[in-house]
């Protein structure tokens, strides 16, 4: 949505404010993606699973727990939203998958939510999609779905990118009442989702390991819904039991540590789409709000 050298912003629901994005670990993103040392660092070891792996190992070990009190105090983190006390965690990934509170993320009484904590980008036809993140972008609908024929079936659809930060709640939720049709793991490689990546490529998105669900909602026919890993992503998990009679906002599952991105494909139809993310959208930002949040009629 925007160029190499600007900061990353969007605008805040709660704020109505244009804010710049605190990135994590944005000095190192920056020399991965942007420097020839670092883009060869990240062909030969970085985007392979061993690495994030790895680094998911070292956010389970129990000295990883110094790393949440300077992590809160940084990133404004409200800890009376947490459900557990911080002093319970005995390992940062513990902390950064944590549950909230129920009352801290209340759902809207519109038929569908927002299905995490992120930024949010909505694309309402897919067959005229020119620019995303950057210009001469476009999505590459069968890549994401794995499955030409099933890529078929939406290409004048929709879809909504809820990207998460480190910093973000980071468990997600089904957006609407419905139930699970069929579960397929895309294998790929673990890229960032930063926009400092994706300014450079979108098709990280499809490139990085994905888990695609076919979700039957009650209002709006099959739609497709796509946690996608990243760099640092110890692993995609799902923590929901039944597949059938899912209600609006009944958690799906958790990111373990690392930023991350949910995306839901829309078939061809006449949602009603909350006017602020119409907005932010139209003038170039991403659009911040939480789970629960209306996201349309």
């Amino acid at each position: 949505m925007s160029k190499n050298s600007e900061p990353i912003n969007f605008i805040n629901k709660y704020t109505s404010l244009i804010e710049k994005e605190e990135v994590y670990g944005e000095k190192w993103l920056k020399w991965i993606y942007e420097s020839p040392i670092g883009l060869l660092s990240l062909k030969i070891l970085i985007r392979r699973k061993l690495f994030s792996r790895l680094y998911g190992w070292l956010m389970n070990l129990p000295k990883s727990r110094k790393k949440i009190a300077p992590f809160i105090k940084k990133y404004d983190i409200d800890e009376r939203e947490i459900l557990e006390p911080v002093t319970s965690f005995k390992n940062f990934n513990q902390f950064f998958f944590r549950k909230l509170k129920a009352e801290s993320r209340p759902l809207s009484q519109c038929n569908w939510v927002y299905p995490a904590d992120g930024r949010h980008l909505w694309l309402p036809d897919l067959s005229r999609v020119d620019r995303v993140f950057a210009k001469g972008q476009s999505f590459n609908l069968e890549e994401l779905l794995g499955d030409p024929v099933i890529a078929d079936q939406y290409q004048k659809g929709s879809l909504l990118i809820s990207r998460l930060c480190p910093v973000d709640y980071h468990r997600f939720h089904f957006p609407t009442d419905g139930s699970v049709e069929e579960v397929l793991n895309l294998t790929g490689d673990l890229y960032s989702v930063s926009p400092i990546a994706l300014r450079k490529k979108l098709s990280y998105f499809w490139q990085n390991q994905r888990i695609r669900i076919a979700y039957q909602s009650n209002l709006a026919g099959l739609i497709q819904i796509i946690p996608i890993g990243a760099t640092c992503v110890g692993g995609i998990f799902f923590t929901y039991r039944n597949r059938n009679n899912i209600k609006k906002g009944d958690e799906m599952g958790y990111f373990a540590f690392g930023g991350s991105t949910v995306i839901t494909v829309f078939p061809e139809n006449n949602l009603s789409v909350c006017p602020e993310l119409l907005k932010a959208n139209s003038l170039g930002y991403e659009f911040y709000a939480r789970m629960g949040d209306h996201f349309a009629k």
